[in-house]
């Protein structure tokens, strides 16, 4: 999934690491949302509570949320600069934002079960969730070649609906790259509400421990091309003894 960038890009890698991130930005959203009352993966509903806030005079509470819409800026640059300077061609490029995702989770994971909804900790929790949703949205922006989009659905829907329209209108001559986009956009945005569903779940029933889950989807993420290829090498191995 992360190996392949460019012209050796596939539709099968995009549609994995849409799956995976989905269900991962998906799962990181709802229990964010149940644990701090804040949405984590998007910025949109942040950018009308902000304009509310400021309107109201609520000064404080606009402070908050400009920040959070500060730091999930900071973590699209510093992905997107990383692999820029490293080259969005190095498959391990992408492995290091991942890894800074999976510490600021395990932060989360390990430090929330002493959360007594503060309002400074509700601030450093959930930017820190809105900070690694921006390191996982643009480094998977950077990895598909903008094909893929895992923290938000907005675009998505509307994209599905033009495609849509599209094949209604040409429903008789179907061409193979509207229907992989059908598939992908239809991938992306039930792998997003299922992993909402099991977050949800997942945190009602143990809590801050739910955010382990998404740090062992992206481990696999990170291990998943080099398993692959470990296990076709041992099946060719095999069967040429």
């Amino acid at each position: 999934m992360l190996r392949h960038t460019g012209e050796r890009r596939s539709f099968a890698h995009n549609l994995r690491l849409a799956i995976l991130l989905c269900l991962n930005a998906g799962f990181i959203n709802a229990a964010g949302f149940i644990a701090f009352a804040v949405l984590t993966t998007n910025v949109t509903g942040h950018a009308a509570l902000l304009a509310v806030h400021l309107t109201s005079g609520q000064w404080r509470a606009a402070r908050m949320v400009a920040l959070w819409l500060l730091l999930f800026l900071s973590g699209a640059f510093a992905s997107s600069f990383y692999i820029g300077k490293v080259g969005r061609h190095r498959s391990f490029a992408y492995t290091v934002p991942i890894l800074v995702i999976i510490v600021l989770l395990l932060l989360v994971a390990v430090f929330g079960s002493g959360y007594k909804h503060t309002l400074p900790e509700t601030e450093y929790f959930a930017g820190s969730l809105l900070f690694a949703m921006g390191m996982q949205n643009a480094l998977v922006s950077m990895v598909s070649g903008s094909v893929v989009r895992t923290t938000h659905l907005t675009g998505m829907f509307t994209d599905l609906g033009i495609d849509l329209s599209s094949a209604l209108l040409s429903r008789k001559n179907l061409t193979p790259t509207l229907k992989r986009r059908l598939l992908l956009r239809l991938a992306i945005i039930i792998f997003f509400l299922l992993g909402g569903v099991a977050g949800g779940f997942a945190f009602q029933g143990i809590r801050f421990n739910a955010f382990y889950f998404p740090v062992a989807l992206l481990l696999v993420v990170i291990f998943y091309d080099y398993f692959r290829i470990r296990f076709k090498q041992i099946i060719r191995h095999k069967l040429r003894r």
